[in-house]
């Protein structure tokens, strides 16, 4: 199983994923080893805010993806790639990653930072303000 973090700092999971560009990337290896396989580093036009949908995107081919916040647009547009999008207030990759893989539930993600106040409609992303864990 790959699981991808939103991590700007490649050191903690971070939010606002539809405009992420930097994210980890592990691996589930055998006898219950997690493997940091490798962290994309992506240009502005290679966000999923930005990027054609129907466009293949560096993300494609993950199983899951953890965050601390995202739009409805985005895990809309990640499931349509079968990728799971799983909303955190872990702030530690590796312990959020440990939990995916063993079952466990993952602490819920903190008040929704996503900025719903400017036109999200011009933008093209399809936002719609609502938490996709919660359906």
């Amino acid at each position: 199983m790959k699981i991808g973090v939103t991590s700007q700092n490649f050191r903690t999971i971070t939010g606002h994923a539809g405009k992420a560009r930097r994210f980890m990337v592990f691996e589930a290896a055998s006898d219950n080893w997690i493997v940091l396989t490798g962290t994309l580093d992506l240009p502005m036009e290679m966000s999923i805010h930005e990027h054609p949908a129907e466009a293949a995107h560096p993300l494609d081919g993950i199983d899951a993806l953890i965050t601390a916040s995202c739009g409805g647009g985005f895990a809309k547009r990640l499931a349509e790639r079968g990728v799971r999008v799983i909303l955190t207030s872990e702030t530690d990759p590796m312990t959020a990653v440990t939990a995916l893989l063993s079952g466990a539930a993952l602490p819920a993600p903190a008040a929704d930072d996503h900025d719903h106040d400017n036109d999200h409609e011009a933008c093209g992303c399809h936002c719609s303000g609502t938490n996709p864990a919660a359906g």
